[in-house]
Parts: structure tokens; C-alpha cells; sequence
């Protein structure tokens, strides 16, 4: 069975578009895979933040796996900072890169321009992404488009690694979901979904209640031009709303597009509300549930004995190979 590692940052309630484009998928690997979920809190501190809030958003986003569907009998779930290998392997792995190709990948680019002073991690934290993967045999990493340039450099180093000093390393694919792989903005449909936009109408949160989503949806944009159908390029609104409605709801688009097909944006709109709360309630339910629970921890504390086990091994190999220690 191969292995498949994720890793979300905890900055942030998951929206819609994190649930549809990457957490629902998630569930429905675990039983074909060996499946290693990590929030990575390490990586959220390459840009300032409120240590409580940052606790805050750890302990939701593990409650928010949970009531997704992740099954701590399934899966490995853990936080990032409560296995050390990652840093360590982290340091090896930034020792293995160039300045080059680091300066190179554009999320940096896109972070540090125009700022005067820049964290060192925002350039070298592809390393450390590098390592989160590698630690666990990694056959499969599910992400979005926005991340294929930093799993390209993930297999450059292992493949680099692995022929400069040992052949430890599983090199992993990428796997990119054909549908749902980028919701889109509800306000500008041209921008990814993000639950770091400055406009709270352009996403729709995890957690938001039934009123909230309500008026999110009635004032998603639509197009000038009528017709409930599918057209990237000239209703690129009304092409992700029924990508929304598809994914919550399980029907085909094509089934979408005729039922609607002599109905207006409104009717379109009220029923998309509908199928999104409904998406969303049993999660709501399960996460409250879970958020301030014993069970909570208990499954924490198990998922990170799972994962020092696996990633231990991993970086004493690293270690050997490369020459730290007292080991001949």
C-alpha cells in the first residue's frame, strides 16, 4: 500500500474551498493508502504571529480533520512541531539546496516584493516541506497547482540527496485532483478561494452559519449575461458556483446545467445555499464536539507516537548517510 503525506498550515479556518479542493478528497483515500496528515505550525511562523491564536488555530484545524472525515484508526494525524525529525531533517535538506532555486520559486517572489524586511524562512522554507514530505517514505502528495513548483524542488532534492550520499529517499509524485483542485473567489473569480483574502465575502468558512452563507452566496458575482452553464472563459463565476454545487452535492454538472437550464440566478442561488449548509452541518456538529474534548488530545498524542516512530527512523538513516554523529 503506498504512503500519501499532506500538510495544511494552521492559519486560519479551512474555507470551502480547502474542504472541497483538498480535505474531502483526503477522506476518501484512506482506505487505499497509508495516509499521513500534519498541520504544519512550524511554517506558519515564516510570517508573524499571536502565540495563543496560533494554538487557537492548531487545535481547530485538527478538530476541522476530524469532523471532515479523517480517521485517526485510518490515518496519522499530528502536529509538525511535536515531531522534531522535521526540523532536523529540515536543516539537511536546506543544506542540500541552492540559493538559486529557492529565489526562484515564486510564492517567495510573491511574499517578499515590496517588503523592506523579509523573514530568512519565507526563502528557505521549501526545505522544510521537503523534509515534512521525505520523512515518510512518501509515494503520493495531493495538492494544489499553487504547490507543484515547491514538489518539483521536493523530488530535486531527494533525487540530488539520494545520489550525492545514499539512496534513502522515496522521490514522490504529485497529484493534482481533476475537479475542485482550485475553487474559485466569490467576488473575483479569477483569484483562488483563500480564507486569507481581505474581503470575508469572497470565501465561505468552514464554520460559517447558515445566515452567513446565506449572504455570501446571494452576493457571490455572476455574469452580465444569463444562462446557468459552464464557460471558463466567459462565465467564469457561474462556471465555479456549479463546481460548488457539484462537489456538495454530488451531482454531475451536466445534471446542473439542466435543471437550471430555464431558471434564473436566484433560484440558482437559494438551492446552492441549501446544498453548501447541508454540506457543512454534520462536519459543524462533529467539530464542536470535538474542539475542546479529551479525545481530541488523546488522538494528537497517538498520531505523534505514529509519526516520531516512522520519522525517527527516517532521520537516523539521514543522518548516517550524510556523516553527523559519532556512527562510523
Amino acid at each position: 500500500m503506498k504512503t500519501v503525506f499532506s500538510g495544511i498550515q494552521p492559519s486560519g479556518t479551512l474555507t470551502l474551498g480547502n474542504y472541497l479542493g483538498a480535505m474531502k478528497h483526503f477522506v476518501e483515500m484512506q482506505d487505499d493508502y497509508h495516509c499521513y496528515f500534519c498541520i504544519v505550525d512550524q511554517h506558519a511562523i515564516t510570517v508573524p504571529q499571536d502565540r495563543l491564536k496560533l494554538r487557537e488555530n492548531i487545535r481547530s484545524l485538527a478538530a476541522l480533520y476530524l469532523a471532515a472525515g479523517i480517521d485517526p484508526d485510518k490515518s496519522t494525524l499530528f502536529i509538525q512541531s511535536e515531531v522534531p525529525a522535521h526540523a532536523q531533517l529540515g536543516w539537511i535538506m536546506q543544506c542540500v539546496s541552492y540559493i538559486g532555486e529557492l529565489e526562484r520559486m515564486t510564492q517567495f517572489k510573491d511574499k517578499s516584493a515590496g517588503k523592506e524586511a523579509v523573514s530568512a524562512a519565507l526563502l528557505t522554507y521549501p526545505p522544510l516541506m521537503a523534509a515534512d514530505i521525505l520523512l515518510y517514505d512518501t509515494d503520493i502528495v495531493p495538492v494544489g497547482e499553487d504547490q507543484k513548483q515547491h514538489l518539483e524542488l521536493t523530488r530535486d532534492l531527494a533525487e540530488r540527496f539520494n545520489k550525492k550520499y545514499n539512496d534513502i529517499f522515496t522521490v514522490p509524485e504529485v497529484k493534482i485532483p481533476k475537479v475542485g483542485a482550485r475553487i474559485m473567489s466569490l467576488t473575483e473569480p479569477e483569484k483562488k478561494m483563500s480564507k486569507s483574502s481581505p474581503n470575508p465575502k469572497s470565501f465561505i468558512s468552514m464554520l460559517d452559519d447558515e445566515a452567513t452563507i446565506t449572504k455570501k452566496i446571494k452576493s457571490a458575482v455572476t455574469d452580465t449575461e444569463g444562462g446557468i452553464y459552464v464557460d471558463k472563459e466567459n462565465k467564469p463565476a457561474v462556471t465555479n458556483l456549479i463546481s460548488i454545487y457539484s462537489l456538495c452535492s454530488g451531482l454531475t454538472v451536466e445534471e446542473i446545467v439542466e435543471r437550471y437550464r430555464d431558471k434564473g440566478y436566484g433560484d440558482f442561488k437559494t438551492d446552492l445555499t441549501e446544498v453548501v449548509v447541508e454540506a457543512l452541518r454534520p462536519i459543524q456538529q462533529r467539530y464542536y464536539e470535538l474542539i475542546q474534548s479529551e479525545e481530541l488530545d488523546t488522538i494528537l498524542d497517538h498520531g505523534a507516537e505514529k509519526a516520531n516512530e516512522k520519522a525517527n527512523r527516517m532521520i537516523k538513516k539521514a543522518e548516517k548517510a550524510i556523516g553527523l554523529g559519532r556512527k562510523r
